[in-house]
């Protein structure tokens, strides 16, 4: 590819930046690419305008989504602009800027104030009259549109596949392996399985399974997160012995949203022993039958004891018509009073201190824009390391398949002990591709789910830059969604009236109050 040297920008030129924004990673590592190609269109039609000149940085993302516009470039584009340094922003097609109406129209508000204009080369219009601003609400709008259409058909396509009982990812059930997108039955755990329903179903009690399961030294799932990290297998808990006995699969249904489907894959234990389990943990009621987790207890999984360390778990009871929600400290479940001294907390009257912290550290304070510049931090790193490792990957694999290749040849002339040497290096070499293979089928993964972190990052900063106004409109699902992704935990001593909030990831950021000032 040959480089044109660039006139040097007059003062009378309007000066103009090229953005060029591709949403995947493929194809970057060409000597000409998709930015290239986007570049050298857009360099080309500034040629052509009189008076218009070239400014010498490049803003180019790739790998970056349109649903949002915390990209690195554009932000460097956008802080250009502000700073009166770019007077013309120039871009190939509408959609590399920003595929969110709303985004799109804030970001056309700030190139206004500066006094910027927008240019697409492809759609032939300008911002700088009335007609090319109409144009670009209306395509702008029509990208949205696609964009949203993408996302219902992936969501749709995923539910078709799950009705129709096939497994589309996620954590694999002990119990199973995937193969060729299928699940197939691992016997060796299938046998941990059956024990777990067995003994339920004669001891009736949950803790006894576990310390059953404990005793004869069985272990849980040892498997790669979505994040490529290994999770070692660990003892059973009480939760993960509830978790094996509520889970459909196992009966050889598969959930959607609509309720539960036949399964393509083979049941670990029959139907009538899965609902007389099922019948035994939630008497008088069948809520196995595709029920969703009540989102209503904010401050699930983030509540600790600060008088023991545990964590607190939800419970309610009813009176009449009235149902009233409550936070128990585990330990002193298991363990009784002489472990741990806390009473059950109302759970209406903690979570409401709760909002009222967030609500204070969300006035005059730049906690929305802080937790955006984290999270986005953190999710560039992290894909330049994933991208370093993504191409070092090919390599390895390359490499031991050769080797593995030179041991099938030579094998059979391998006599005696050499040849059993052989054979257990071609086995060692077979179990080094599976987990190579493996990492770089999760790595590809979490490339792909960092665009989605980065987006809600982005509404969690929209959703804290107007708290106030924003909370009393949020459903349940979003409320969690918010609460979880802002604070880290909440520590309450109940007999010291002491409750504690934490903010996710931010320094200076703790408060300490009286529980007394939340009842």
């Amino acid at each position: 590819m040959t480089l044109r040297r660039r006139p040097a920008v007059s003062a009378e030129a309007r000066r103009c930046a090229v953005y060029t924004r591709k949403s995947t990673t493929a194809g970057l590592e060409q000597e000409f690419s998709s930015l290239d190609a986007q570049r050298e269109a857009c360099e080309a039609y500034v040629r052509r305008q009189p008076g218009w000149a070239l400014v010498a940085e490049r803003f180019d993302d790739g790998g970056f989504t349109g649903a949002n516009i915390e990209r690195p470039a554009f932000q460097r584009l956008l802080t250009d602009v502000e700073a009166g340094r770019i007077d013309v922003v120039v871009v190939y097609k509408v959609d590399r800027l920003s595929r969110s109406l709303l985004d799109f129209a804030r970001v056309m508000e700030r190139f206004g104030k500066a006094g910027a204009s927008f240019v697409s080369v492809t759609q032939n219009f300008s911002t700088a009259d009335a007609m090319g601003r109409l144009t670009l609400n209306m395509l702008m709008s029509f990208a949205e549109f696609e964009r949203e259409m993408i996302g219902e058909r992936t969501r749709d396509k995923m539910a078709a596949a799950r009705k129709k009982g096939k497994w589309t990812g996620g954590p694999v059930p002990l119990g199973y392996t995937v193969q060729d997108k299928h699940l197939h039955v691992q016997e060796l755990e299938a046998v941990v399985v059956r024990e777990v329903f067995r003994i339920y179903l004669e001891e009736r009690s949950l803790l006894s399974v576990v310390r059953l399961l404990n005793e004869r030294h069985r272990s849980t799932k040892r498997h790669s997160s979505q994040k490529g990290r290994l999770r070692e297998s660990r003892p059973w808990t009480k939760g993960d012995v509830l978790r094996t006995l509520r889970n459909p699969v196992y009966a050889g249904l598969m959930r959607s949203p609509e309720g539960l489907h036949e399964g393509e894959h083979e049941a670990l234990v029959d139907r009538v022993t899965f609902e007389r389990v099922q019948a035994l943990l939630n008497p008088g009621e069948r809520t196995w039958k595709g029920s969703v987790r009540n989102p209503e207890y904010l401050l699930r999984g983030i509540l600790r004891c600060g008088c023991c360390g545990s964590t607190f778990t939800t419970a309610s009871t009813r009176k009449g018509k009235n149902e009233y929600r409550y936070y128990r400290c585990v330990k002193r479940d298991k363990e009784g009073r002489e472990a741990c001294p806390s009473s059950p907390l109302p759970a209406a009257a903690i979570e409401s201190h709760v909002i009222e912290r967030l609500r204070e550290a969300t006035r005059g304070s730049a906690l929305a824009g802080e937790v955006t510049r984290r999270v986005r931090v953190q999710v560039e790193g992290r894909k330049r390391d994933l991208l370093t490792e993504r191409k070092g990957l090919p390599v390895e694999i390359a490499t031991l398949s050769s080797e593995g290749k030179r041991l099938v040849e030579t094998i059979a002339d391998v006599p005696g002990v050499a040849r059993q040497l052989v054979e257990a290096r071609l086995t060692e070499v077979g179990e080094q591709l599976e987990r190579l293979q493996s990492r770089l089928s999760a790595v590809e993964k979490e490339v792909a789910n960092l665009d989605v972190v980065a987006v809600d990052a982005g509404w969690v900063g929209r959703c804290l830059a107007d708290f106030d106004a924003i909370w009393d409109v949020l459903t349940p699902e979003n409320r969690l969604r918010l609460v979880r992704a802002v604070v880290q935990r909440v520590e309450v001593n109940e007999p010291e009236n002491e409750v504690k909030v934490i903010i996710t990831d931010l320094a200076n950021a703790e408060a300490e109050t009286p529980y007394e000032e939340a009842v």
